[in-house]
């Protein structure tokens, strides 16, 4: 039984060492072909990678994966990086000091900051769309140019924005070595400074806000206490006289001009 399998496997062998050398059907190397005739090419895929001499761009799947990696960090973007904190902070203080915490809606409120947000920042925007975008589109500059330019513009608004305390205060809990110069400022230190001086500013404003409202509450207050109408409550009465003294000062007038100029662009 063991000679009957030793000889079905040397068989088998043969077989397979005689297709190996079968002219008609070869499967080593090709020959070298005569002169600079370039060598057949079998199936499969055929990659070429040219670097090129002018700027080089991002493929369109990376564009693709940037705009969407965007989009999804804009909120994010918008809160931290814009004028957006500083002017739905304001407006927030402005209801809570005319007694009114509903009214605007949150919605409307919201909505009105985004687009004061789009006003202000026009002028950023334009100069990033001008001078990085549009020579990047037109083959004029690469995209790490075009990134540069972009990046520098954003940190010189929030730097322009921004107190020198809360630069070395961010410098100093990330132990990184004071820049130079202003400009010189790391992103990862410009965007948390930034967003705390907007809401020490934020702060300031609404303060300012507050006054006279409390003092029409004080008033208030004492006439009812003077005229012993314990039981009513002063709101009741400062409310209205709240907001007669708003209109008729032009009070959204006062503080989109004051929010829209404490900015520098």
């Amino acid at each position: 039984m063991s000679r009957l399998l030793a000889m079905l496997v040397a068989f088998v062998l043969g077989l397979g060492a005689l297709h190996a050398q079968d002219p008609a059907d070869p499967i080593g190397p090709p020959a070298p072909t005569s002169g600079n005739a370039p060598a057949p090419k079998g199936p499969g895929v055929s990659v070429t990678i040219d670097a090129g001499n002018g700027p080089q761009k991002l493929g369109s799947a990376l564009e693709i994966v940037l705009l969407m990696t965007v989009l999804a960090m804009a909120p994010a973007i918008v809160m931290t990086m814009t004028c957006f904190t500083r002017i739905v902070i304001v407006l927030s203080f402005l209801k809570r000091a005319m007694s009114m915490q509903d009214l605007p809606p949150a919605m409307i409120t919201t909505g009105f900051a985004l687009f004061m947000t789009m006003f202000v920042m026009k002028p950023v925007v334009t100069d990033i769309y001008d001078k990085a975008y549009l020579p990047y589109v037109e083959n004029r500059m690469d995209w790490q140019q075009a990134a540069g330019i972009a990046t520098g513009r954003m940190n010189e608004f929030m730097l322009s924005q921004t107190r020198e305390e809360d630069v070395k205060l961010i410098l100093e809990l990330s132990r990184t070595p004071r820049p130079a110069t202003a400009m010189a400022t790391p992103f990862h230190v410009t965007v948390p400074a930034f967003v705390l001086s907007e809401i020490k500013t934020a702060f300031q404003m609404g303060f300012v806000l507050f006054l006279p409202f409390v003092v029409i509450d004080l008033v208030i207050s004492s006439i009812l206490v003077s005229m012993g109408m314990f039981s009513l409550p002063p709101v009741v009465v400062s409310t209205p006289l709240k907001l007669l003294l708003f209109i008729l000062v032009g009070g959204w007038d006062l503080v989109v001009v004051s929010l829209a100029s404490s900015f520098n662009t």
